[in-house]
């Protein structure tokens, strides 16, 4: 499968370095506006730096697109990709302008070529386990949901400032493992959010620590805490409680899946992480599912629900109170 890819900064350079080690992918382009950029890494990965995008819209030998380039270019690039029948992994969030990303969803027909949105939590693979044990009863009825996660280290101011914050850059993936191990959407969203690390983060209208608490239709809640500092180490756990037991899984203090019930404790260990092996899982997810014809996931619609729930916490944030989603 040949990629296009867009972007050559630091996720880019992670997908181009998977894409040209999957044994069933390579690329054929790389595209960044910083073409020394994207030069550098094709020297590195393969693949030839195009005269301009127009010439990956009209090329035979691309299969697929990556868009891994700054988030606001997103929507354009998909929407091109779109009108280039090539279907697409883009990273989140779709756009930091919740009603571009609404216009453009509105847009995509069930004909266009399918968009799968890089929230690659979803492929550690303890968390994927403790999906699928979720599915099958392992812990019966769900009754909460706790996630925890915290940077090791502060991001670079400069990449803060560009970001869309704690809840649009980082709590959002969260926002799409919730509701995906609930298997349901939640019906009420509170958040709150602190400056602990640097004010200069305040300044920018933003927060570093924050908690955001949901409530599910059944009646099960779940509470999503992040940080952008973890003095121990990157710190990624989830716990799912329920009426038969709890399964328990994480990065720290290492990458493990625990399942508790009346009978007992069993344990299973997994590679250890250290937050890009994701990214590798889940284009192997893209690569598969296109090859088998099945519906990706996480789809468009997943990207844009994480979204709403994004800017549903930031609402409460700002009004310090709950807020009621409705869906359609």
């Amino acid at each position: 499968m040949r990629f296009a890819l867009f972007g050559a900064g630091r996720a880019g350079t992670i997908h181009a370095r998977n894409i040209a080690a999957h044994p069933r992918a390579e690329l054929a382009y790389i595209f960044d506006v910083d073409q020394a950029a994207a030069q550098r890494l094709t020297d590195a990965r393969g693949g030839q730096v195009p005269r301009g995008a127009h010439q990956i819209w009209e090329a035979d030998d691309v299969d697929a697109v990556l868009i891994a380039s700054s988030t606001d270019t997103h929507v354009d690039l998909l929407r091109q990709a779109m009108q280039a029948g090539k279907p697409t992994y883009c990273e989140k969030p779709i756009d930091l302008d919740i009603e571009k990303v609404r216009n453009f969803v509105d847009e995509v027909s069930a004909s266009d070529p399918p968009v799968f949105i890089g929230f690659r939590r979803r492929f550690q693979p303890e968390f994927s386990s403790m999906q699928r044990q979720v599915r099958d009863g392992a812990i019966g009825q769900i009754e909460s949901i706790r996630i925890i996660a915290r940077d090791f280290a502060l991001a670079p101011l400069a990449f803060l400032q560009r970001s869309g914050g704690l809840l649009r850059d980082k709590m959002i993936h969260y926002f799409d493992l919730a509701p995906w191990l609930a298997a349901e959407r939640p019906t009420e969203l509170y958040a709150t959010g602190s400056c602990l690390i640097d004010p200069v983060v305040g300044q920018m209208g933003d927060v570093d620590t924050a908690v955001a608490v949901l409530r599910f239709p059944s009646g099960a809640l779940g509470t999503i805490e992040n940080g952008r500092r973890a003095v121990y180490g990157f710190d990624d756990r989830i716990e799912v409680f329920g009426a038969e037991g709890m399964l328990q899984g994480g990065s720290a203090p290492a990458d493990n899946l625990a399942r508790f019930t009346a009978t007992g404790i069993t344990q299973n260990r997994f590679p250890d992480y250290y937050g890009e092996e994701s990214f590798a899982y889940a284009l192997d997810a893209f690569i598969t599912t296109l090859e088998s014809g099945a519906a990706v996931s996480p789809s468009l619609q997943d990207g844009y629900q994480a979204q709403l729930l994004a800017e549903a916490a930031l609402e409460s944030i700002r009004s310090n109170r709950p807020v009621k989603l409705q869906w359609t």
